[in-house]
């Protein structure tokens, strides 16, 4: 099987969270997981939910800061094994072109 989740993980600050959002993405190289991290978050892959909560956990604990939010939202497609990445392949499909805008 393959879970699929967003995870955002950001201290509750008015400064820039660059340096903790990078400590949060860091902590998932301690996992067996695929993850690609985009203006609104992390996407992240896994073989199972343990492994996939595990590395959120340490996630979320990598942030040092007195307030810590995290947001998670899990795709745990029981009876599939195809990867993130076909679920965005299939959008393009379904439009013909990218899924994305040329604008920078």
């Amino acid at each position: 099987m393959t879970v699929i989740a967003l995870l955002s993980v950001a201290p509750v600050t008015e400064d820039s969270m660059a340096a903790d959002v990078a400590d949060a993405v860091a902590a998932l190289e301690d996992f067996d997981v695929s993850y690609e991290t985009n203006p609104m978050g992390t996407v992240i892959e896994a073989e199972d939910v343990d492994t996939l909560l595990a590395a959120v956990a340490a996630a979320h604990k990598a942030v040092d800061a007195d307030r810590v939010s995290t947001f998670l939202k899990v795709d745990d497609k029981r009876t599939d094994d195809r990867p993130a990445t076909e679920k965005v392949d299939a959008v393009e499909r379904e439009l013909g072109r990218p899924a994305r805008s040329d604008r920078e």
